[in-house]
């Protein structure tokens, strides 16, 4: 079971558990990209960040490229509904957004390729002029080059510390909040864990669709979720918020499916159970970043250091680096793997507009 699932190639390769990469290689659905093209602008992520400045930048001539090792729309895509997005007063989904994006951003010429994952990013070392292009090594063994890349990698969903949460993954516990989990916890007893806004969405959401509610915080929602979605979550008769407590243990049924999930107060150590089908895990992410190795500064937490906060480390450069260019001259980094980023979607795409103002920039120079 450890070994599931396998694909065998049409050359004959037997690959087990593979990557969404390995698999597209095996079906032959890898994109075919040319190796000897210099991209104006490289971008690694096609979350709303990544498709702003693909769209921003291709509808002003420059030619783009935008790599993904998955899907586009990164973590907004998975939101049910954002309706704190300016236009959508009526809200909309993060699916049915990044779709917009992507189409438009293929409309004014940007280039998509998904899945390719990048590996490698070669800024060159100290000797590197600020204007010689930039190597993106790809997980497959080719590269791609562009006289300045965008990383808008984004970030991953954070797991708690309990040692079997892996085993419930689809059997009861999900990282986002689709129509279809909505219409598998229909009638349920759920949990959604996490006071961001995304969970905050995600509950408002599911409420309706559910018998009873629980959402486990360590800290109020005042703290770190909107207002108008506290207050929508206050509306909600079968939602019960739980202030202080984080989950600790989860039990399945003879199927292997979720069924029990503990939860321990953080003062008092005590331990509440409750019968559960379905819990909804939006604790936070960890930065994207481990594919640029120790190249490009980053924070102690490892999200990617930009604008005044360090002279660039590698190069020599006759300016000051730019409000979202990194320790690399030519390398910038936007929306939730930045350093300093406001984790969301309307301040990623804004991020994604403003970058290509100084990639001209430094291109100029």
């Amino acid at each position: 079971l450890d070994e599931l699932p396998v694909m065998v190639c049409p050359n004959g390769t037997v690959l087990k558990r593979p990557s969404d990469s390995e698999a597209a290689m095996c079906l032959g659905m890898t994109p075919d990209i040319d190796a000897a093209k210099l991209h104006d602008v490289v971008v690694v992520g096609a979350g709303p960040a990544g498709l702003a400045t693909a769209v921003y930048a291709a509808s002003e001539g420059l030619s783009v490229l935008v790599l993904d090792h998955r899907s586009f729309g990164g973590q907004a895509g998975a939101s049910a509904r954002i309706e704190n997005y300016l236009g959508f007063p009526t809200g909309i989904s993060g699916r049915a957004l990044a779709g917009r994006a992507f189409t438009q951003a293929q409309k004014f010429g940007a280039e998509i390729a998904i899945p390719l994952q990048v590996k490698y990013l070669d800024c060159g070392g100290p000797r590197r002029k600020p204007h010689e292009p930039l190597r993106l090594e790809l997980v497959d063994g080719r590269s791609i080059y562009g006289r300045a890349v965008v990383v808008a990698s984004g970030a991953r969903y954070r797991q708690p510390n309990i040692p079997n949460v892996n085993d419930f993954e689809g059997a009861g516990v999900s990282y986002w909040a689709s129509p279809v989990e909505a219409k598998l916890c229909e009638g349920e007893k759920i949990a959604v864990i996490g006071g961001g806004n995304s969970a905050g969405q995600a509950a408002v959401f599911l409420a309706p669709k559910v018998e009873q509610l629980h959402i486990a915080v360590r800290r109020p929602l005042e703290t770190t979720m909107s207002r108008y979605l506290i207050d929508r979550i206050a509306a909600q008769p079968n939602i019960s918020v739980h202030v202080g407590v984080e989950v600790v243990g989860l039990e399945g049924d003879e199927s292997g499916a979720l069924c029990r999930t503990t939860f321990r107060g953080l003062d008092s150590g005590k331990l509440w159970t409750f019968p559960m089908r379905h819990m909804f895990l939006f604790i936070g992410a960890n930065p994207n970043a481990d594919w640029l190795a120790k190249r490009i500064a980053v924070d102690d937490k490892g999200f990617v250091v930009t604008g005044r906060e360090f002279a660039p480390t590698d190069i020599a450069l006759n300016r000051e680096p730019l409000p979202l260019e990194t320790s690399v001259a030519g390398v910038f980094a936007i929306g939730d793997v930045r350093a300093g980023s406001t984790k969301r979607v309307g301040a990623a795409i804004g991020e994604g507009a403003a970058v290509v103002a100084q990639i001209h920039a430094a291109l100029a120079n």
